[in-house]
């Protein structure tokens, strides 16, 4: 991903809110027989403050990614979406997209079995708790025989990132008012019609007029 000064995303707290916000992955390595990508919900190490994520693939995604032997790189999909000239008011301009992207490279460590069941876990209590009556894991009709069938096809993960670029393009290269004309024309009705994006881009406004990075 090129980088850019104005874009850069380097607070940690914010990459950690951004990856906790929208946890489906796409993993992607450089296989034996090319480029390898598969999409997977990967989730924070709970046991660290830094940017170490925990998850699993399914096999034999484990032999096509040489899991545990070479490079993955993991990206997080922020909000994004279109960004029309004719917000910016009557002066030369062309489209964009706006978006926040985070991308983690590095050599995954591989679980052993108890941990992956841990991991397995978290994934299935942190979306299947917002549910008006939870099916967790290790609930009936499961019983630990399914669940540990089931994980055995699984090959949990966790990965130390040591590379690290993340990214907030959300028009800080333009007048504080040009923003608030862009999240305004995000907010309402229309066909790029944005409530997400435009948050993000609130946030964002916010925290340079707070002096945060």
């Amino acid at each position: 991903m090129r980088q850019n000064p104005s874009f850069t995303l380097a607070d940690v707290d914010e990459i950690r809110r951004v990856i906790d916000a929208h946890p489906w992955a796409t993993i992607m390595s450089a296989g034996e027989g090319g480029l390898v990508a598969s999409h997977y919900a990967v989730l924070l190490d709970e046991g660290r403050d830094d940017l170490t994520i925990v998850g699993h693939v399914g096999r034999p995604d484990d032999l096509l990614h040489g899991m545990g032997e070479r490079e993955l790189l993991v990206v997080f999909q922020g909000p994004h979406g279109y960004v029309s000239p004719g917000w910016y008011g009557d002066v030369p301009a062309v489209p964009t997209w706006n978006y926040t992207a985070v991308h983690l490279a590095g050599v995954p460590e591989i679980l052993d079995a108890e941990e992956n069941l841990r991991v397995l876990d978290r994934l299935v209590a942190r979306f299947e708790s917002r549910m008006p009556d939870p099916r967790l894991m290790w609930e009936r009709p499961n019983d630990a025989a399914f669940v540990e069938r089931l994980a055995a096809g699984t090959v949990g993960f966790r990965l130390v990132p040591t590379r690290v670029v993340a990214k907030r393009k959300l028009s800080q290269n333009k007048p504080p008012e040009t923003i608030e004309t862009v999240i305004a024309a995000l907010d309402a009705e229309g066909p790029y019609s944005n409530p997400a994006l435009a948050a993000e881009m609130r946030r964002a406004q916010d925290a340079r007029r707070g002096g945060a990075q």
